[in-house]
């Protein structure tokens, strides 16, 4: 391959990967498997998955979860729903790999953001209370934290 057809394949793969993407954002809820969203962006689940990786710093499997742990934050912000019918509501078919995915995105079990976040969040317009409760994956945070030289 030349280095102009190898771009031009590079980009191809990105648009796939924001295609794959964008319907992970919009059908979270579903059940959404990396062999799926492959078929669904005529690649081969190792390919989708090390592009995805290299492209966006994690998995697709890793970022499905990132973003049904966002929407379950803010189903349980609302205070209405159980932690079982928020976990089922955003796709999880495992109560208990749902509790343990949210402590380790969050800090907390989903119970006990529950209430934490109906308190503290009490009055804020849901923009805001979304973006200050956004998770934040352990790498993430280590990132931010000051280097003492």
């Amino acid at each position: 391959m030349t280095s102009g057809s190898v771009s031009e394949q590079r980009l191809r793969d990105l648009a796939r990967l924001r295609r794959v993407r964008d319907r992970i954002d919009r059908e979270y809820a579903q059940p959404l498997d990396v062999e799926a969203l492959a078929r669904g962006a005529s690649m081969s689940a190792g390919h989708l998955s090390r592009e995805f990786r290299r492209a966006y710093g994690e998995s697709p499997y890793s970022y499905l979860m990132t973003r049904r742990i966002e929407r379950a934050m803010a189903l349980l912000r609302r205070g209405d729903l159980s932690v079982t019918d928020v976990c089922f509501a955003v796709g999880c078919q495992s109560l208990g790999t749902f509790s343990t995915r949210f402590t380790e995105l969050v800090g907390m079990p989903p119970s006990a953001y529950r209430s934490q976040a109906m308190r503290g969040t009490a009055g804020l317009p849901s923009c805001v209370a979304k973006q200050v409760t956004r998770p934040v994956r352990n790498r993430e945070a280590g990132a931010t934290e000051p280097r003492i030289a």
